[in-house]
């Protein structure tokens, strides 16, 4: 059943469609000739420029003609920017994470600054120790993306240091956690830095390794990291709710689910994602480590619900699941055009994990702004 329901924030009317039967993580690409809502050209649209990949000289631009269409009877709007402003009138929304969840900011702050408002509607980059910050004065808002691609306490492997993360499963990363009283949402993903050798500790001592039989003085070495994975999303959530729920504050936690990489061969061997267009409906399926660490985040987020539920709704959950959309694009990476000139070296580097902007990453926010949308509907049926 479809529901249309009318709310007013300040002067503007905003339209709702509250269809409570909807799936987004499920459907398919369709064509659509409108294309994106801006370009890498914008003055409001700052972004990495290994994403900006017109800029780059990608020659192929079909990528950018298409929509996702849920399965059903379901619609996914076109996304609006003047909507989404006014659901962060005087609140703060944070994304954390690794340079994915940044890639998806950077989409958000492109699709923010095509409205036809005023200047002050436009997101502007402010200092901010600890992350990258904007505010838009129009509506006293924030943005932020607080670098934590562990979600818990980490050092990454680096070709000038170890060869290996070190990991601290029962600490969460302050960096993002201090400032959790400023935030009123957080948007939170991990999954791509986990799939490389890694030292795990809990309790300040060598818990378990991956991919690391030479070191002598680990006792236990695991197979894969799914379980140390789950351990970081369930700090980081069980953190959200001590932090939050204790003192009274209200906060929507929004968990976006793994997005796959599209390397035919491996990444750092010559790797390439050449593909140009979606996969079709049933070519490709989600699976291996794909659907596992989906699946954790899934189980995870229910078990956190329950608790939730002891704070009388405080704090608020749900799934962005843009697993299977983001499956069926390979052909929205970067690829080689990283920079204006790929080819000019005798080794290519291809990015198969990254999104191009605009690309297929600007349905993410689509989803975003409806989930905010049914949060809001909920708010107002209480």
């Amino acid at each position: 059943m479809y529901v249309l329901l009318f709310f007013f924030f300040s002067s503007r009317k905003i339209e709702y469609a509250n269809e409570s039967s909807c799936d987004y993580s499920d459907g398919k690409w369709v064509r659509d000739e409108r294309g994106p809502l801006y370009n890498g050209t914008s003055k409001y649209c700052k972004m990495k420029k290994n994403q900006n990949c017109i800029a780059n000289g990608r020659p192929n631009t079909e990528y950018l003609y298409w929509r996702w269409k849920p399965n059903d009877d379901c619609n996914l709007p076109r996304f609006d920017p003047s909507t989404f402003l006014q659901l962060i009138r005087n609140r703060h929304v944070a994304f954390v994470g690794d340079s994915v969840a940044r890639n998806q900011i950077e989409s958000l702050i492109c699709m923010l600054g095509s409205n036809n408002d005023d200047d002050s509607s436009k997101p502007k980059r402010l200092y901010h120790k600890g992350s990258r910050k904007w505010n838009i004065l129009s509506h006293n808002a924030n943005l932020s993306f607080y670098w934590s691609p562990f979600l818990v306490r980490g050092d990454m492997r680096s070709q000038k240091g170890p060869h290996y993360n070190t990991i601290y499963l029962d600490h969460v990363n302050e960096r993002w956690a201090r400032d959790l009283d400023e935030m009123d949402m957080v948007v939170i993903s991990l999954g791509h830095w986990f799939d490389v050798p890694s030292i795990y500790y809990v309790g300040g001592s060598i818990s378990s390794c991956l991919k690391l039989p030479q070191l002598g003085y680990c006792n236990h070495h695991v197979n894969d990291f799914y379980d140390p994975l789950r351990q970081a999303l369930r700090v980081a959530l069980n953190t959200i709710i001590e932090a939050k729920a204790t003192k009274g504050d209200k906060l929507d936690v929004i968990v976006r689910t793994y997005s796959p990489s599209h390397f035919e061969g491996e990444w750092n061997k010559g790797g390439t994602c050449l593909k140009d267009k979606p996969y079709e409906d049933g070519e490709k399926k989600v699976e291996g480590m794909d659907a596992e660490i989906r699946r954790i985040e899934m189980e995870e987020v229910e078990i956190v619900k329950e608790k939730a539920k002891e704070f009388g709704g405080l704090i608020r959950l749900e799934i962005m699941d843009v697993t299977k959309l983001a499956l069926l694009r390979p052909d929205g990476h970067p690829g080689p055009y990283t920079n204006p000139f790929p080819f000019a070296s005798k080794i290519v580097q291809n990015d198969c994990v990254h999104w191009c902007l605009p690309g297929p990453i600007d349905t993410w926010n689509e989803i975003l702004l409806e989930i905010m949308k049914k949060l809001v509907l909920h708010s107002k049926a209480e």
